[in-house]
């Protein structure tokens, strides 16, 4: 945790609310085919969508691509994301969205070790389960059914037994 803490320094309550909102795409994104998303993937996407959306700030309407096919497959569920939140009418400025993004390029890009392709993924991962399992011992009022309130499913471990 202390080694993702560098690149959210300075974000404000929405900025951090952002930056959870887009890394759970990140979490959710499968690329096609036999391809792995990396580290490099997601830096690379997030700073294609921060760079479109900064470009627009200026009057230029110009969308930033990135060069690997999962980066660009990211990238889409991205801009996705930010639409549904717009369409569901919450109000999210395209400088915030842009800072929480760079965020995650940042982070992406720090955190990638020699050797180690998907450090941050890794990380992020590992921070997301602890979201969920936090959200699943959450006491919610009578009545409520979410899937957090339901009980879990008989959770496997992720151990080989070889006979």
């Amino acid at each position: 945790m202390a080694a993702l803490l560098p690149s959210m320094s300075g974000l404000t309550e929405r900025q951090h609310q952002l930056f959870f909102l887009f890394q759970s795409v990140v979490a959710k994104s499968k690329p096609d085919g036999l391809a792995r998303l990396t580290d490099e993937d997601v830096a690379e996407a997030a700073a294609a969508c921060a760079a479109t959306i900064e470009t627009a700030a200026k009057g230029v309407l110009y969308e930033h691509t990135p060069t690997s096919l999962p980066a660009q497959k990211l990238a889409g569920e991205m801009r996705a994301l930010l639409g549904q939140i717009r369409e569901h009418g919450a109000t999210v400025y395209d400088r915030e969205a842009a800072i929480a993004l760079r965020a995650i390029e940042r982070g992406a890009r720090d955190l990638t070790r020699d050797g180690d392709p998907t450090a941050y993924l890794s990380l992020m991962g590992r921070l997301l389960q602890v979201n969920q399992a936090a959200a699943a011992h959450e006491v919610r009022p009578a009545g409520t059914h979410t899937a957090a309130a339901r009980p879990a499913a008989k959770k496997t471990s992720g151990s080989i037994i070889i006979p």
